[in-house]
């Protein structure tokens, strides 16, 4: 461990020795035993000193490199950057530190003057015509994450190809105590005005397919202490609606003090914004993470709150959209639809009642944005709907990343219009259930932190990979994918970007799919399954979960 280096860079720098003094034996380990890596969304980990750390140093390394891409990639063209942030621990630190090392290439950079919606960056990106762009943010994790990720002049998150390229720079940089933080060429760094929300806004009301209706919906919307504050109910009012603002959430505030977690995927971020829909009887809410780019949602059913998966709401979502595309008549010819291998079954049957195509692609919204930017250029068809099981949504391709705004203004119409029809969206998603079946999708993730984890994980995803499995839970295993082989168990090459991930799918249209996290220290096991009752799909995800609980031990 390279600790002597960092301590002695405490002489010009304080910090690293006060975050060296208040750490453990166990996590100044943890902060060397590897450095931080690209994964499905960018470089993310927990701040402090260290090469496995978010700090300044690994930051401006990370930035180097991209300016060193940058300048290769785009020798004919002027080089501009947009910079967005959180509202994190050190966000509005880093983004200096990316200008500052960014105007050491030549390149101007213009960064938001406050906490903005990752969504928003993409936007600028392509409205700025950027040939990149830097977002700030550890999205969903608890307050002690930061996080980098970076950004094509598409406005999408670089893909494996792209990315390939600024780690090996990094690697060619060598140790990241070794990296300078240059003060930079000032005059090159911008501040995006305040009325540039204006233009992000106005395409994101653009999207509304009945905005005839009268709004009788009422909304109850929580920031998370996040960035989708004030812009979110801003356009939700704009637009005609009652929105009940969860004011102890709505500060940008980095300790995240007044939620159990940012992450919309865990119910304990409701809490609140439950207890605010109860008292002004809300009949929706909504709920964004930090960086805007997810969100979820809760319900008001049967006098209860009810609170509806990312496979649901992505469900719900294509069927209101593309029914309503048609009966407007303006459904595009050859329209698209996106998810990822991890979602459930349900979405795909839904576009295909409708005529929608369908296409697959890893988990991350970066080669769902790769996949819109491929389309357009082979003129085939037209983007309608991208989603992926993990609360992201993305409905018009303005932004190449998904976009919580552009997920709560269809959300709010949606049940505005169901509510119209004496339903509610747990009403219109039962009756899809009817339909096609009924589905039960959940993820269970097992945290396991340090060299020690990272062992476990690899340990646990080389049993599933080598081993002839059979049956899982009493059902057979019909089909197996390996996407790090890209094969099946047939031998057929799959058409996918290597990465860790398998999937089993099962004799009764069920799937299970098993995969390391890309920014966090988990192992996570995704279940989609299906019978002809929830009583009937639940039982059998809980038979399928023991059966996998008892060949990992965790």
């Amino acid at each position: 461990m390279n600790i002597e280096k960092w301590l002695e860079l405490s002489k010009e720098y304080p910090w690293i020795k006060e975050s060296y003094e208040a750490m453990s034996e166990k996590q100044i380990e943890d902060a060397f035993y590897k450095e931080l890596e690209f994964g499905t969304a960018g470089m993310r980990g927990v701040l402090g000193m260290g090469p496995n750390r978010m700090n300044d140093f690994t930051v401006a390394r990370a930035n180097y490199a991209f300016g060193q891409y940058l300048t290769e990639t785009f020798s004919d063209k002027p080089l501009k950057v947009a910079i967005a942030y959180d509202n994190r621990h050190q966000s509005r630190e880093f983004a200096d530190v990316s200008a500052r090392v960014l105007s050491t290439f030549g390149i101007e950079s213009h960064v938001f003057q406050d906490p903005r919606p990752t969504p928003e960056l993409s936007f600028a990106v392509r409205s700025l015509g950027c040939v990149g762009g830097i977002v700030i943010t550890a999205s969903h994790n608890p307050k002690e994450y930061n996080g980098y990720k970076i950004y094509d002049e598409t406005g999408c998150q670089l893909v494996d190809n792209k990315v390939a390229r600024v780690i090996e720079i990094i690697g060619e940089l060598g140790d990241v105590t070794d990296i300078a933080l240059p003060e930079g060429e000032r005059d090159l760094i911008h501040k995006i005005p305040f009325d540039f929300d204006t233009l992000y806004m106005d395409a994101v009301k653009s999207l509304q397919l009945r905005k005839e209706l009268d709004k009788k919906v009422k909304i109850v919307f929580s920031s998370q202490h996040g960035t989708s504050y004030p812009i979110v109910p801003n356009i939700l009012e704009e637009c005609g609606y009652d929105v009940i603002v969860v004011k102890e959430q709505s500060n940008y505030d980095p300790d995240f003090t007044n939620t159990k977690t940012p992450n919309p995927e865990e119910r304990a971020s409701y809490e609140l914004p439950i207890k605010y829909a109860e008292k002004y009887d809300a009949d929706l809410i909504l709920v964004c993470d930090p960086d805007a780019d997810r969100m979820g949602i809760v319900v008001k059913h049967q006098g209860q709150y009810v609170n509806l998966t990312g496979n649901q709401g992505g469900s719900l979502l294509q069927d209101y959209i593309y029914s309503s595309l048609i009966e407007k008549k303006m459904m595009p010819e050859h329209p698209y639809m996106f998810n990822t291998v991890v979602t459930s079954n349900l979405g795909e049957l839904i576009a295909k009642k409708y005529n929608v195509n369908v296409e697959k692609t890893l988990t991350g919204f970066k080669y769902i944005g790769e996949k819109i930017e491929n389309l357009n250029k082979s003129n085939k068809g037209t983007f309608v709907f991208g989603y992926e099981e993990s609360y992201g949504y993305l409905i018009k391709e303005f932004v190449r990343d998904k976009d919580a705004p552009q997920a709560c203004i269809m959300v709010a119409e949606m049940a505005n219009y169901y509510l119209h029809e004496n339903k509610t969206l747990v009403d219109r998603l039962n009756e899809l259930y009817d339909e096609f079946g009924y589905y039960h999708e959940n993820q269970v993730a097992f945290t396991l932190a340090g060299a020690e984890g990272l062992a476990k994980i690899q340990e646990t995803l080389s049993y599933f990979r080598d081993n002839e499995i059979n049956e899982i839970g009493g059902l057979k295993v019909v089909d197996k994918e390996d996407y790090l082989l890209s094969v099946n168990s047939k031998g057929d090459v799959l058409n996918f970007p290597k990465s860790n991930v398998l999937k089993f799918f099962l004799e009764d249209g069920s799937w299970i799919a098993i995969r390391p996290s890309g920014t966090e220290p988990k192992c996570k096991f995704y279940y989609c399954v299906v019978d002809t009752s929830p009583e009937k799909s639940y039982e059998k995800f809980i038979q399928l979960k023991n059966a996998i609980a008892a060949i990992t031990k965790l």
